[in-house]
């Protein structure tokens, strides 16, 4: 029966219990969604007109709204359809599609947060070679490298799947497809889709995050061999948001993959909230960090108030 083989559909996790709060939890995501879009729609707008921000620095961080803006749009949608219209079900092929780009573009975000680490790290341990070293054209290199990367380590996930007989169940345990969730509903040996998906991120979110902390010791080396304890501050400051942007991804990243990990007997709650901090969050928290830390960004976002209000 080739329908065991690859099923036609699957179905999305619902809340047991709070079917009638579905609207309302709609309404929230909802509203996360427009402010994530507008948030990051604006910082796009505000780094392409104001050419004080035409930096690697600023570049990276219009990467970074381009994915989040990428990463919630290719998910939120298809939720909050689920929550307001009840349409539970989801294609096979879909969902394989919905996985690899969750996962590609978080890859893709990891790498530009390395980028902006090293672009602190020269900024501040090497400021005289900073402009040479980090040009234009290097950080479009890095752009693309970080895609390049994405795309190649990642999109072997869907291909370990697609061969794999499914269970009678086909229900995930989140509203959205993620490579652990339909791989435990493989009736088969899934080892190398295991060992391979642990691979690819301890390759790309876990190197990165051991090279930004490695980049962020280094830092504070130079810092601290300052003389003066307001210079280490003002120096220390200009790190503050990017610190905060990687709290912001990896903190919901990581609480997402124990949950996956050690909290099968965890309530539907749990991984559904789990995961829609991990779609969401980052993406709405991003462009008010670095509105709040930017004076320009501030300065243009106050403009555009101004000229709306008039």
């Amino acid at each position: 029966n080739r329908s065991d083989l690859s099923p036609s559909s699957f179905i999305l996790a619902s809340i047991p219990g709070l079917e009638a709060a579905h609207f309302w939890m709609a309404i929230l995501l909802c509203s996360m969604y427009i402010l994530a879009v507008t948030g990051n729609c604006a910082v796009l707008f505000i780094v392409k007109t104001e050419p004080s921000l035409h930096a690697p620095m600023y570049f990276f961080l219009c990467m970074l709204a381009a994915i989040d803006l990428a990463l919630s749009s290719s998910t939120v949608p298809r939720v909050l359809s689920f929550y307001w219209f009840n349409t539970r079900e989801i294609s096979f092929s879909a969902c394989l599609v919905q996985m690899f780009l969750i996962h590609t573009l978080s890859a893709i975000e990891s790498t530009v947060l390395l980028a902006m680490a090293v672009d602190r790290y020269v900024a501040i341990c090497h400021p005289l070679r900073h402009a040479a070293i980090l040009t234009n054209a290097v950080t479009v290199k890095i752009g693309l490298v970080a895609m390049a990367r994405g795309v190649l380590f990642f999109l072997p996930l869907p291909l370990l799947l697609l061969p794999l007989p499914f269970c009678s169940s086909r229900v995930l345990s989140h509203s959205f497809c993620l490579h652990q969730d339909v791989m435990n509903l493989a009736c088969a040996n899934t080892t190398p889709s295991v060992v391979y998906g642990l691979t690819a991120i301890l390759l790309v979110m876990g190197l990165d995050a051991i090279l930004i902390c490695l980049s962020y010791i280094l830092i504070l080396k130079a810092v601290l061999r300052l003389a003066l304890w307001k210079e280490r501050l003002k120096v220390f400051s200009t790190c503050i948001a990017h610190i905060c942007v990687v709290l912001a991804f990896y903190v919901p990243l990581i609480g997402l993959s124990v949950v996956h990990r050690f909290g099968k007997d965890l309530a539907p709650l749990v991984h559904i909230t789990m995961g829609n901090i991990y779609i969401l969050v980052p993406a709405v928290l991003n462009p008010i960090i670095y509105g709040v830390r930017t004076k320009q960004i501030q300065r243009r976002i106050l403009n555009l108030i101004h000229i709306y209000n008039d």
